[in-house]
């Protein structure tokens, strides 16, 4: 498969949204803004959301949400990369906030769920009904480990809901093909789980002690962070440490590892005509790669 360079020198970028017009949205997480990679490599900044904006999805009114984990990470260079660690003492939780594309307009939507802070929104995915889930990666200090969550919620800001809580660090989520299914990533676990669905933001049930079904997990040392499904509905899982795209058949748990050359690899959207162009972040060497995919990726509900 062909890598190709779309741009350098972004600063911790993430949340592909592969755009009609040819270009990617996305966010430059430790930067605190969104911005445009055009076709040709050049950037626009879309907007300056503060904090740390993670996971991107455009919404059925057209706009941009954004996963904004409020800055729960502090940057340092190591290697020539840029890697998160722990949160600084400044964080205070997180939000999900919706953007305005043409004028750069933030509007915060969710900061709390039951009178609980969010902790630190990471990746969401909109189902055809118009809401999306997302989930909260939770927190590291130097001193512990929070809990985090699987949400569902609805673009208009009327409601929030905890479906799963106490995971291990869940980062990426999507929804299965026939929407049946969401399934999320555990990062520092590096296991895959998918939660079956009765409707829309209605989570069925699941055999034995887990919150969600056991997929599948890495088979070495890695962690996972944001994923995509593709067409087929096979789990295409960005994988930090060994530094690729970890794809899952759901219906075996067989995995198959592409390697990328960035360890830090932390999203995937897939974009053109024919669905068959990964756009992939390489956030720890601040890149945009495009790469010829053997298998489309499966399209969105909502697209820009």
């Amino acid at each position: 498969m062909g890598i190709r360079e779309v741009a350098t020198g972004l600063v911790f970028p993430e949340g592909p949204v592969a755009m009609d017009d040819g270009s990617v949205i996305l966010v430059e997480i430790e930067a605190g803004r969104v911005t445009r990679v055009k076709p040709d490599g050049k950037t626009q900044t879309v907007a300056k959301t503060g904090g740390g904006p993670n996971g991107l999805a455009i919404g059925p009114d057209g706009a941009l949400y954004v996963c904004n984990n409020g800055g729960n990470f502090e940057y340092h260079k190591q290697g020539g990369l840029n890697i998160p660690g722990h949160a600084p003492l400044s964080h205070k939780g997180g939000w999900i906030e919706r953007v305005e594309i043409a004028s750069g307009k933030v509007e915060r939507l969710y900061s709390e769920c039951d009178g609980e802070k969010l902790q630190a929104p990471n990746d969401i995915v909109f189902d055809t009904e118009g809401g999306f889930w997302f989930t909260d990666h939770g927190s590291t200090t130097h001193e512990y480990r929070t809990h985090g969550a699987l949400y569902y919620a609805k673009a208009d800001g009327s409601k929030i809901e905890r479906v799963l809580y106490e995971l291990i660090s869940p980062n990426g989520v999507g929804l299965s093909p026939k929407g049946d299914a969401v399934y999320y990533a555990e990062t520092f676990t590096g296991r895959l789980y998918k939660l079956p669905l009765t409707a829309p933001g209605v989570r069925g049930e699941v055999a034995g002690f887990t919150p969600g079904a056991f997929v599948g997990a890495f088979p070495g040392l890695a962690y996972f962070d944001s994923l995509g499904v593709q067409a087929d509905g096979h789990v295409c899982c960005a994988t930090l440490l060994a530094g690729g795209i970890t794809t899952f058949d759901p219906a075996t748990g067989k995995a198959t590892h592409f390697a990328l050359p960035d360890p830090l690899v932390t999203n995937i959207c897939w974009g053109g005509k024919d669905m068959k162009t990964a756009f992939i972040t390489a956030s720890g060497t601040g890149k945009l790669l495009a790469v010829d995919w053997p298998t489309p990726g499966l399209r969105l509900n909502y697209n820009g």
